[in-house]
């Protein structure tokens, strides 16, 4: 599917997200204009979910918060990823594994916008997962590849490109093998530890996954830590490298 998401669309929901007011004053569509009814994205969202080979949960909407989300976001609903902010608190892969931003949820309470807000000028972060990885939407601050998707590893903390749009990257939550893309990643019981933990938390692990002394995860410990401690934690760590 061709991915919907424009580069220009990109920089404006970063340039609107850093409290540009007088650029968002401007340049900000109003609610009417995002919600398309005609065309939307999410009866394609929900196909998706329902073929899908991982286990995926749709985590149940709030309206007035999605009307808030849609519209810091700027995103029609034609667009994967506006049906999912406007339609869905969120999406759980994988048993919890990959949290998808939608609108904010009970279990997920962090949105979209709210996630990214003041986070960074050169990317969106998307989705994240149990182990404190952050999928991320390059801005510009990435590489070339606009629009496209990258992953933030906490084995190197490196951006690692997957040459994936936003839509290509639910296909891969949907259908991709995680056991593969998260070998190394992924302990004994990792399914019933991860089934308790909050949509706002992650493991951390010690000794840290990037280093020698921590390739082998089954022998770190690891405890649940919010995910804004962890993401400040990696980029204060990817700082001093």
């Amino acid at each position: 599917m061709k991915s919907l998401f424009a580069g220009h669309w990109i920089i404006v929901i970063l340039i609107i997200l850093s409290n540009n007011y007088t650029y968002a004053q401007n340049k900000m569509q109003p609610l009417d204009k995002l919600i398309n009814k005609e065309d939307s994205g999410w009866p394609i969202v929900l196909d998706w979910v329902k073929s899908a080979k991982n286990k995926a949960e749709i985590l149940s909407v709030n309206t007035t918060k999605a009307k808030d989300a849609l519209l810091q976001v700027q995103v029609t609903t034609r667009s994967p990823m506006g049906a999912i902010v406007y339609h869905s608190g969120g999406l759980l892969i994988d048993n919890g594994w990959i949290r998808i931003l939608g609108s904010g949820n009970d279990k997920l309470s962090r949105s979209l916008p709210g996630w990214n807000k003041n986070k960074s000028k050169d990317y969106l972060l998307i989705a994240d997962d149990a182990v404190g990885g952050f999928f991320i939407l390059n801005g510009g601050g990435l590489g070339s590849d606009l629009g496209k998707v990258y992953y933030f590893s906490p084995d190197n903390l490196n951006y690692e490109p997957l040459d994936r749009s936003y839509s290509e990257f639910l296909d891969f939550c949907f259908n991709g093998d995680l056991d593969k893309f998260y070998d190394g990643l992924r302990w004994k019981d990792w399914k019933t530890e991860v089934s308790k933990l909050g949509g706002d938390e992650v493991f951390n692990f010690f000794p840290f996954l990037w280093t020698s002394e921590g390739q082998d995860i089954n022998k770190c410990k690891r405890k649940a830590i919010s995910i804004e401690e962890q993401y400040e934690l990696n980029m204060d760590l990817r700082k001093q490298m």
